[in-house]
């Protein structure tokens, strides 16, 4: 009777085709199929008196801290120029560069090459009045300081003007982030438990380049440098 109570209860535990042993003889299950066996854990998990219905008000939690685009809370570029227009008077003003009025010579030097107009301080400036213009300031902003960073020979300087260059241009969370590619942001990423002057060169030279290439064209056709090539054409006339 021990047996086959054993051999009983195997059966309502096993499916077909599975092996039964007893502690003498070997048995092999024939009956008819049994139902799916689920665990008591998965039993109380899809019960419906424990089931977990979100609040039809209730938001998923779409968000995440990443720069890769990958989630719902990603920046297109559209949003990104909208949240720059609605925080541009929050933004720490950065004073424009000392320097003579430009001459008529150099301002159409600027039009000749974008390296004469960077490294012409009266035409950073006025390059930078466009890029307001544009909601893209925090370029040069980022260039500038990247190459103040460079002139910094002290070490807990360069390590407190690296983390605020970071936190100002490079997180994803500052209104005033600039561009780059994944490549350059791991690079930055991995020097940054030893900052040097140069710790940003990469990423400096690849926001020279998206300047150079998608702001400076524009620039040139601007009623800003249009301007001053009139007005400094009239100076040297009555002159």
């Amino acid at each position: 009777m021990s047996c086959n109570y054993e051999i009983t209860r195997l059966q309502a535990m096993s499916g077909p085709g599975d092996v039964l042993l007893d502690s003498k003889r070997l048995y092999k299950y024939t009956g008819p199929v049994l139902a799916d066996r689920e665990s008591p854990m998965t039993r109380s998990e899809t019960s419906p008196s424990r089931a977990q219905h979100p609040s039809p008000t209730q938001k998923p939690n779409t968000c995440c801290f990443c720069w890769c685009c990958c989630c719902s809370c990603s920046w297109s570029e559209d949003d990104k120029r909208g949240r720059r227009k609605a925080q541009e008077t929050k933004l720490e003003p950065f004073p424009c560069e000392p320097c003579p009025k430009p001459t008529i010579e150099e301002i159409k030097q600027w039009a000749q090459s974008f390296d004469k107009l960077m490294k012409n301080p009266a035409g950073r400036n006025k390059f930078r009045e466009f890029l307001r213009t544009e909601y893209s300031e925090e370029n040069m902003l980022f260039w500038l300081a990247c190459e103040d960073l460079k002139k910094e020979i002290n070490k807990s300087a360069i390590e407190e003007k690296t983390r605020l260059i970071y936190e100002d241009y490079i997180s994803i969370l500052s209104p005033k982030e600039v561009s780059l590619d994944s490549r350059v942001r791991e690079v930055i990423n991995r020097r940054l438990q030893d900052p040097t002057p140069h710790i940003f060169e990469d990423a400096q030279l690849q926001i020279y380049t998206l300047m150079h290439r998608d702001s400076y064209p524009r620039f040139l056709n601007s009623s800003v440098y249009r301007s001053l090539v009139q007005g400094g054409s009239r100076s040297s006339s009555e002159s």
